[in-house]
């Protein structure tokens, strides 16, 4: 039984129901997030405070991973890993085209080049094989140099690293994984932080695990990138050193998100499982009637978000929210399209998954304190919307 189950009296008719509700959450844990946000305001470390390598311990116990180092974001996790193994221009970036535009955004912000790969039309992350041909493409044009490559773990399922990672070592690039959403998933009995030699994650708000504002974290195996990404989040600097030994930035974790992180992490395990238990439920009902999530049998998904392909996606979600559901689009527009990415294009991208995806996915509510109840009226409107 999930937790607002087990709190909740019996409520009235259902009138809305968001695609995000943090509220409850906050309501279970208040008292535990209260009692270590005032032992900050104690000590008054706000700074790298003992929350802060604390939560960092946990984190990479969590994950099974030889270091986690916690930061300001997750788009400055992914941005610190390109630095660290030493991205900039003229490289060349591989990331999958139906993703959030920060992606290829921190690839160029460090003056290198993304290059868009095709998604698997099940799976929603990148295709080994589209990314096998897109690096053939680069390597044949001889313009860039091949450095890394960032799958995305769209929705929260893993990208199938296995094969992803045996093309990048074959031909000497680097692997990152870009784990924003996927947190608490796992691909056999491997979790999501040591699934790659470097991997980033976000403490968003809505993400599976996520602070009170924003945060992120890195993992890795190597203790020299893992000294690398310390120095980096700090200015460049060694400790409390002001000598800089490399180019950084600002972009470490506040001591209160810290402790609010310790908190959700004592709670996140059973959350993963009241998460399967709601997509279990939006399976059970929908399949057949939609296109669900695709479940591989070597991953398991922390469930960021429950995402459906449906027809005429528009219009079915201007219907639903006029119903007081909450939908969400993720993403409408593939890198591709994004004016922002425009000088990066070849004119030889073929990517009509990415394409076809941006016009059908529509996520629906998800989180671990959905009742049955709001499950089970959410189904309903979709079905009588679609007809």
């Amino acid at each position: 039984m999930r937790s607002s189950e087990a709190l909740a009296p019996a409520a009235p008719a259902i009138q809305s129901v968001p695609l995000f509700d943090l509220k409850r959450q906050q309501a279970r844990l208040r008292a535990d997030i209260d009692g270590r946000i005032a032992h900050v305001l104690d000590h008054g470390q706000f700074i790298l405070g003992p929350e802060v390598e604390a939560l960092e311990r946990d984190l990479a116990a969590f994950a099974d991973a030889r270091h986690c180092i916690a930061v300001s974001s997750g788009r400055d996790a992914l941005i610190m890993a390109l630095m660290a193994v030493g991205a900039g221009p003229g490289d060349a970036v591989f990331v999958p085209a139906f993703t959030f535009s920060a992606t290829a955004g921190v690839v160029a912000s460090v003056g290198a080049s993304p290059v868009f790969v095709d998604v698997d039309a099940a799976t929603f992350n990148m295709d080994p094989m589209a990314f096998e041909h897109a690096l053939d493409g680069v390597v044949a044009e001889g313009k860039l140099r091949p450095v890394a490559v960032m799958p995305v773990d769209l929705y929260g399922l893993p990208a199938d690293y296995p094969a992803i990672s045996a093309i990048a070592e074959a031909r000497g690039l680097q692997v990152i994984a870009d784990a924003a959403q996927s947190f608490g998933g796992k691909l056999g009995d491997r979790s999501v932080g040591a699934l790659a030699p470097i991997s980033c994650t976000s403490f968003y708000p809505t993400k599976p695990l996520g602070a009170f504002g924003d945060g992120g974290g890195v993992f890795t195996e190597d203790g020299r990138l893992a000294e690398a990404v310390r120095q980096i989040r700090t200015h460049g600097r060694q400790g409390d050193g002001d000598e800089a030994l490399r180019l950084g930035m600002t972009g470490r974790l506040d001591t209160i998100q810290a402790a609010v992180l310790q908190a959700k992490l004592s709670v996140f395990a059973g959350e993963l499982v009241w998460r399967e238990e709601v997509a279990a439920r939006y399976d059970a009902a929908l399949e057949g009637r939609v296109t669900i999530p695709h479940r591989p049998d070597w991953a398991r998904s922390a469930w960021a978000l429950y995402t459906v392909r449906v027809p005429n996606r528009d219009r079915v979600r201007e219907q639903l929210s006029a119903e007081g559901i909450g939908t969400g689009l993720f993403y409408r527009i593939p890198l591709h399209r994004h004016p922002a990415f425009a000088t990066y294009l070849t004119g030889r991208e073929d990517l009509p998954v990415s394409d076809r995806l941006a016009d059908e996915v529509l996520s629906l509510p998800m989180g671990p304190d959905l009742t049955d109840a709001e499950i089970d009226h959410v189904v309903e409107r979709l079905l009588a919307v679609l007809g």
